[in-house]
């Protein structure tokens, strides 16, 4: 005999099951099914949405970095995602002022890294940046290249002024420390006005240095850990004396998409692993 409350089954399905169901079946019967059927749906609801709570959790973190800092940075960024898994660096390279008006007109940037103190500065009189986890990560030293076949005996920035040298490669003063830095630097050697009608301005300082390398000027001004990247094709022919030292600042963008990461980026690049690297790449502790 069935349980009191239960429904009995026969033994056997009938052949053709009725038209309608019974107008109201037992609790139990509704009830079971249903409690099961949500506890599937949970679970398969719970494996769906867990992938793509990993998903939503990694970053895209764009770094706007100075145009001298293409192969430390490219070796940098692979080392640090292999610490924050899931995580995706951007980078975006030229003139640091360029990459400043790229900022102030709203890029999506998570990091900027300048290849001079002035234009952090104005960065940081914009409130562009986070001034709090701003830090100096490198330094550099301004050189004069030339072709790697040239003759010219140059040794100080006296000799540009030779009829030989008829045009001199340097970054556009407006946008690219490098050439402001040089700039500077002829003014105080009272050789800049004799010497600008030999400039041929370049957009970053590797353009100056694939003008050089390709033969196409007399001498360029970059920085050395440019010059040693081409070794073929340039040689450095003196180097620049500077009242102010070429170093390079660091700093997660104001209110950008993913502070966290930036810090931590900012934080790896300035520790020792990021500090190894620059290293191997020329560039002197700031």
């Amino acid at each position: 005999m069935p349980r009191r409350g239960a429904v009995a089954l026969p033994d056997r399905l009938p052949d053709r099951l009725p038209d309608r169901l019974p107008a109201r079946l037992p609790a139990r019967v509704l009830v079971r099914p249903v409690v099961r059927l949500l506890g599937a749906l949970l679970v398969a609801l719970f494996a769906f949405v867990s992938p793509l709570a990993s998903i939503a959790q990694a970053a895209d973190l764009t770094v706007s970095a100075a145009a001298s800092l293409q192969n430390a940075f490219r070796e940098i960024a692979a080392a640090w995602e292999k610490h924050n898994p899931g995580d995706r660096v951007l980078l975006n390279f030229a003139a640091s002022g360029t990459l400043l008006q790229q900022i102030d007109k709203g890029a999506p940037v998570d990091v900027f890294a300048s290849a001079d103190e002035e234009t952090m500065d104005r960065a940081q009189a914009k409130n562009l940046v986070d001034a709090t986890a701003r830090r100096i990560f490198a330094s550099n030293t301004l050189v004069v290249v030339v072709p790697i076949a040239s003759k010219q005996p140059l040794a100080t920035i006296a000799d540009l002024q030779r009829d030989s040298v008829t045009r001199i490669a340097i970054g556009d003063p407006r946008s690219v420390p490098a050439g402001r830095y040089a700039e500077t630097a002829l003014q105080s050697a009272g050789q800049r006005d004799a010497l600008e009608p030999k400039w041929i301005r370049a957009q970053s300082v590797r353009q100056v240095l694939d003008y050089v390398a390709r033969g196409e000027v007399d001498a360029g001004f970059v920085y050395a850990t440019d010059a040693s990247i081409r070794k073929d094709r340039v040689r450095v022919a003196f180097d620049i004396p500077l009242d102010a030292p070429v170093r390079y600042p660091v700093a997660p963008v104001a209110d950008c998409a993913n502070p966290a990461q930036a810090r931590s980026f900012v934080a790896f690049l300035t520790g020792a692993q990021g500090q190894k690297i620059l290293a191997r790449h020329g560039f002197a502790n700031p």
